[in-house]
């Protein structure tokens, strides 16, 4: 990996601390400290749960090894981006004129085209892999399984986005169009990740990126415990959405722990090269 993706990687780092920092501690005051005001405080506990998860993944890129290990993530950030750029040009009335945006507006008009031009410069260097030799192959039940969630997701995230009209009165909870596009670009995030399974099978191409979206199950779950007066029971979508994420956490956890335990051990001296393929 060349060092202008790692100083990048560095560089938006901080950014994504920060706001979940101020979205996760202060979400009765986004207002003011942040890009926008933010309601109920569930939605600004969404955002900053793609942000915790983001963290992980540009600190794990700073320190990957090969190019290999983090470039699955970078499409999924570009959409991520792209999608809030355009989010942010359809409701520019929402936002407040302060800091918080100058440097939103900043990151969001600028990050896709960076971040695209340095996934597209690595892919171009690195080609393909060489060999699944002496990988961990994650077996393609497990694939299939992964990437219907992903579409699922990717899809629900879409009709947020493209349709929010017509979702607000269904989602879980009070959603504007501004929030209910923020959320649709969250939810694409796990569709775009996915997606990748289907022609890549290597763990060791996912992992972090799993350890990413687990931070971020992780944080959602948290959130529905801290803002979760904010969901609106009467509807359907509302104990679906509580469901999905418990059933995910279940999902990304088991899955993450059977190849991790399949990596350490075809790294073990003892272990066969040949591909570790699980029954």
């Amino acid at each position: 990996m060349t060092r202008a993706t790692r100083w990048t990687a560095v560089a938006i780092t901080p950014f994504l601390v920060i706001a979940a920092v101020l979205l996760f501690g202060f979400p009765d005051r986004t207002g003011e400290l942040f890009a926008w005001a933010i309601a109920p405080p569930l939605s600004a506990y969404l955002l900053a749960s793609a942000y915790a998860g983001g963290v992980w993944f540009f600190v794990s890129t700073t320190r990957a090894r090969r190019w290999d290990d983090v470039k699955h993530g970078f499409p999924a950030v570009v959409v991520f981006a792209f999608l809030l750029l355009v989010a942010t040009l359809l409701h520019l009335d929402r936002f407040s004129q302060n800091l918080s945006f100058a440097v939103w507006m900043t990151l969001y008009a600028t990050t896709p085209v960076v971040v695209a031009a340095l996934w597209l410069r690595e892919s171009r260097r690195a080609g393909p892999p060489a060999s699944t030799e002496g990988e961990v192959l994650v077996s393609r039940p497990v694939r299939t399984i992964l990437v219907l969630v992903g579409g699922a997701a990717a899809v629900t995230g879409l009709a947020l986005f493209l349709f929010p009209d017509a979702v607000i009165p269904v989602w879980a909870w009070e959603l504007t169009p501004l929030t209910a596009r923020v959320t649709g670009a969250v939810l694409t995030l796990t569709g775009v990740v996915n997606g990748a399974l289907a022609r890549d099978a290597r763990w060791g191409a996912f992992r972090v990126l799993f350890q990413a979206q687990l931070i971020s199950l992780i944080a959602i779950a948290i959130s529905l415990v801290l803002g979760g007066g904010a969901l609106a029971w009467e509807r359907p979508a509302a104990a679906g959405f509580v469901a999905l994420v418990g059933v995910a956490l279940v999902l990304y956890g088991s899955v993450a722990w059977r190849y991790e335990r399949l990596r350490r051990r075809a790294r073990h001296p003892g272990a066969s090269a040949a591909p570790t393929r699980p029954a």
